[in-house]
């Protein structure tokens, strides 16, 4: 899975506003702090289903690209790109109430499905990237 830095800024009466140093043209807006990721989210879906795939750089090089903006009170955040890859299948499975409880807080915080956080979970470890 692909992650990308997103720089969010915000000026006083506005909303969080995310812009993509990758992405030139993606952005996105979140009326509180706790909607940034999810806006985020939102934002690299609808970029990817016009556009080719570009792989992130790495985090020196956004900082270094966007050093005033961050000295100004901008901050990075890291956004996963959820995208499917084939046709969904329903599958049933057990898990502890308490992991399950612990699994709907964190797909709630990014603002995902219970499916679409354990199904990025997964190929996040699929892939190495624990």
């Amino acid at each position: 899975m692909k992650t990308y830095l997103a720089l969010v800024h915000k000026d006083a009466g506005s909303a969080y506003g995310l812009s993509f140093p990758d992405l030139p043209g993606c952005f996105a807006a979140a009326d509180s702090e706790s909607d940034i990721l999810r806006a985020g989210v939102e934002a690299l879906e609808l970029w990817f289903e016009d556009e080719d795939a570009v792989d992130p750089r790495g985090p020196e090089a956004i900082a270094r690209e966007v050093a005033g903006d961050l000295a100004a009170g901008a901050f990075l955040i890291a956004v996963p790109l959820v995208q499917p890859q084939s046709r969904q299948k329903r599958v049933n499975i057990s898990l502890d109430a308490g992991t399950l409880s612990a699994i709907d807080s964190a797909a709630d915080g990014l603002g995902l499905t219970r499916s679409g956080y354990l199904a990025m979970a997964a190929l996040n470890e699929i892939r190495g990237g624990h």
